[in-house]
């Protein structure tokens, strides 16, 4: 057994969990639904029934039968004595089981497909392997060619770098666990957005840092006047942000957003980090500004980007981009974490980077068809429902008509289409009337999938709670 889940902990997790009747039921359904998107690991003993009953003011009795019903579709087992653990999976079978099945349309990872001329470049790539094979193949800062192309981007997008302000990463996400292993102390603030993407929230909780939210939406952009707040209140050592196309918002900071983020973290001394994983991913935004923070001396900065949305999720290479004594920071402490990023890689990742202007107008055209697919078909089947429409990103951040959003991720599932439910984005909760839709599959399994949503909804809005029924029917 790896944890114990308390119950103050559980109910903050499960949010507005009384979405339908019985509700024992629907207790069963939120615990089955952050397990299924990772929020509670396997072997994490829940809370006693007692303990969670006075937490969430309801029965022994209704806790004892959500419990039953867990076992039942095999989510959790539970021991006399001993209480009640999750399981690492489900049985097959029944609305909630978390395996994807044959068939299923998976839209939980928002990535886009390979780009059509990787295989041709790892075919290349190969075809030369030979000198790669005579190194140890340990690089702990990353390859001489790779970090070399990156600074080269950088450098022509209006922040001059050089190679040893670069260092290589397995993947953004290591990036982001490496740089919080080494900037944040237990008990340091970390300003973050809300709704984030959700690993970022975790590498920065397990170091040990006090999350401090600042709300971000599809329609509004950036609350900077609680940003800012955040900031001088909280002094935090670290801000974790997305300038550009925010997952899963999709919005970007405009000129006056970026300079108000940049002061408050210049007089709290903060060291931001810069997301840009998906700021490549323009489709229609129209004029650009420069790289958040491009022309700015007055504040540390801290850059990390990757190949995953690009190119393609399954090469797993990223990049820190940060002032050279930081990258020699991050070498001395990285052999914790990793020995290196693999070579091969780095030489597919290096013909990658310098083909990014020919890479880019492609996927532009594919994520348009995605978001104009979505759209189109959003408006037609459930036009109650509020669909922005961003000039870039991978997804949509659909504001739903009631606070459902765990529901019809489960009802949804049950029919073949997996997504994963506002409030996984969430940084304490919350967000139980959003869903994230990305439209990074082509625009028939779009079309697939809002007929699946519709049907869904349609169901999940007739087995709510009376309440949410007249908010529902007052909208319509």
């Amino acid at each position: 057994m790896d944890s114990r889940l308390s119950a103050r902990a559980l109910a903050m997790q499960l949010g507005g969990w009384r979405t339908r009747e019985p509700a024992y039921e629907a207790l069963a359904d939120g615990i089955r639904v952050l397990c299924l998107d990772g929020r509670i690991a396997p072997r994490t003993a829940l809370p006693a029934e007692r303990e969670l009953a006075i937490a969430l003011h309801v029965s022994r009795t209704t806790i004892a039968t959500a419990y039953r019903s867990l076992r039942d579709s095999g989510h959790i087992e539970s021991v006399r004595g001993s209480g009640s653990v999750t399981l690492p999976g489900a049985r097959s079978g029944g609305a909630a089981a978390l395996g994807a099945r044959e068939g299923d349309l998976d839209l939980q990872q928002a990535c886009p497909p390979a780009w059509p001329g990787l295989g041709g470049v790892v075919s290349d790539v190969m075809a030369s392997a030979t000198s790669l094979l005579g190194r140890h193949g340990y690089d702990i800062v990353g390859s001489a060619g790779l970090r070399r192309a990156i600074a080269d981007r950088y450098t022509r997008s209006g922040v001059p770098t050089t190679p040893d302000e670069v260092m290589v990463t397995p993947g953004a996400q290591s990036g982001i666990h490496l740089l919080a292993s080494l900037l944040v102390s237990r008990g340091d603030r970390a300003v973050i957005e809300t709704p984030t993407y959700p690993h970022a929230a975790e590498a920065l909780r397990r170091a040990g840092a006090r999350l401090v939210p600042v709300p971000v939406s599809a329609e509004s952009g950036w609350d900077i006047d609680r940003a800012t707040q955040a900031f001088a209140r909280t002094l935090p050592t670290v801000a974790y942000l997305m300038p550009d196309f925010q997952n899963p918002t999709g919005s970007s900071m405009d000129a006056g957003e970026r300079e108000a983020i940049i002061g408050a973290a210049a007089r709290s001394g903060t060291v931001l980090l810069i997301d840009e994983t998906t700021a490549d991913l323009d489709i229609d935004r129209g004029p650009l500004l420069p790289p958040f923070g491009a022309a700015e001396r007055g504040v540390e900065l801290v850059r990390i980007g990757s190949l995953g949305k690009t190119a393609w999720g399954g090469l797993r290479v990223g990049w820190i981009r940060a002032d050279a004594s930081l990258i020699r920071r991050l070498a001395a402490l990285r052999s914790a974490h990793d020995l290196g990023t693999p070579e091969l890689e780095q030489a597919i990742a290096q013909r990658l980077v310098e083909s990014l202007d020919l890479i880019l107008p492609q996927r532009s055209d594919l994520l348009r068809a995605g978001r104009d697919t979505a759209v189109a078909a959003l408006a037609k089947r459930l036009p109650t429902w509020d669909v922005p429409r961003p000039g870039g990103g991978v997804a949509l951040w659909i504001g739903l008509d009631a606070p459902l959003s765990t529901s019809l991720v489960l009802d949804a599932r049950a029919a073949g289409l997996l997504l994963s439910a506002g409030p996984l984005f969430g940084v304490d909760g919350g967000h139980d009337a959003r869903l994230r839709l990305p439209y990074t599959v082509p625009p028939a399994d779009l079309e697939r999938a809002v007929a699946i949503l519709a049907d869904s909804w349609e169901r999940v809005r007739d087995g709510a709670p009376a309440d949410l029924v007249g908010r529902l029917e007052s909208v319509v």
